[in-house]
């Protein structure tokens, strides 16, 4: 994940979706002690008459308790359960911004007694969608109590479009991002949609998509103030939800990434 393959791009007509995923899907992915990350299907978005698709990724976090926090749960394959359940129990489904949550009933069947936290405007969006969603907390700037300890967090206020709730695990030094900042390689993109996926700011080397920064028009003092929090954090990592994750020299990347707001 950390550097394109040249040849995927002869790869591509193989896939329906239009993106090549990162295979394999659907496993555990060690990062660092105590957190791996999943990478799950191809996801469809649609924007307008236009539907585009996107890689889907999910981040386990193994607590001090023992529990496990899930983030952006994807479909939940046995395999995925198998291993997720070696693990430890799952005590937390989090959601984090309004379009991250389809996976989380699935999950939560599963695992009944697990927590689902609910990001801003997800509970609306889910209505809207006719998608049955039991979520159990909302989440805030404050981490709760049952991960306060190991991961930070804040409400990335400012878009009009979606507010994100973004977390940092503190062990790894590792941010995690769902929508704020996009990543997608060209090279895992057929070339009829990349234009598409460039107009819209989410391809490589990364950025806030436009939607969310133009949707700011106003707002930005919010943003730069949840910005300059993010930064402090000194993060060395960046998990995102959609392409390819800074797992080196993150910061310089995530300051071009988020230089709008800078």
């Amino acid at each position: 994940m950390t550097s394109p393959d040249p040849a995927l791009s002869d790869r591509l007509p193989d896939w329906g979706d239009g993106v090549l995923p990162y295979a394999p899907l659907s496993t555990l992915k060690p990062l660092a002690d105590g957190i791996w990350w999943v990478d799950g299907p191809v996801m469809k978005m649609r924007y307008g008459p236009v539907s585009l698709p996107f890689p889907t990724r999910m981040v386990v976090l193994r607590l001090r308790s023992g529990g496990l926090w899930l983030w952006s749960p994807t479909a939940p394959a046995p395999g995925l359960l198998a291993e997720v359940d070696a693990l430890g129990p799952v005590e937390h489904l989090v959601s984090p911004n309004r379009f991250h949550y389809a996976g989380i009933p699935a999950w939560k069947a599963r695992y009944p007694r697990a927590m689902a936290w609910a990001s801003p405007g997800v509970r609306e969006r889910a209505r809207s969608q006719q998608i049955d969603v039991a979520f159990d907390a909302d989440l805030t700037d404050d981490a709760p109590g049952a991960w306060a300890g190991d991961v930070e967090q804040l409400i990335f206020r400012g878009s009009r479009f979606v507010e994100e709730v973004v977390f940092f695990h503190r062990a790894s030094s590792t941010l995690i991002l769902a929508d704020l900042v996009m990543a997608l390689e060209r090279e895992r993109i057929r070339p009829r949609l990349r234009w598409l996926l460039a107009l819209g700011g989410t391809l490589w080397p990364g950025q806030t998509p436009r939607e969310v920064q133009l949707t700011a028009w106003g707002r930005k003092s919010q943003a730069r103030a949840c910005y300059r929090q993010l930064m402090g954090w000194q993060p060395r990592r960046v998990l995102v939800a959609h392409g390819r994750s800074f797992l080196e020299d993150a910061t310089p990347q995530l300051e071009k990434a988020l230089d709008w707001l800078r």
